[in-house]
């Protein structure tokens, strides 16, 4: 992820199962039956779009980590 793309106090990045990367502005959980990590709606924001990925609950990054 390019965190310069970030929001300013979003922190954490994960992608879904269906390839989207997410900002977050909370450390989100993965929700394993939808292949999705999940937050508050107002606390995620599409990042960008990648090739599905099967290991998509190894993605979440915190900026700086």
């Amino acid at each position: 992820m390019d965190w310069a793309q970030a929001p300013q106090g979003w922190n954490w990045a994960a992608q879904d199962g269906d390839g989207r990367w997410y900002w977050y502005r909370t450390r989100p959980q993965p929700g394993f039956a939808g292949r999705v990590w999940r937050a508050n709606s107002r606390s995620q924001q599409l990042a960008g779009q990648g090739a599905p990925n099967a290991d998509w609950h190894l993605t979440l990054c915190q900026r700086g980590g």
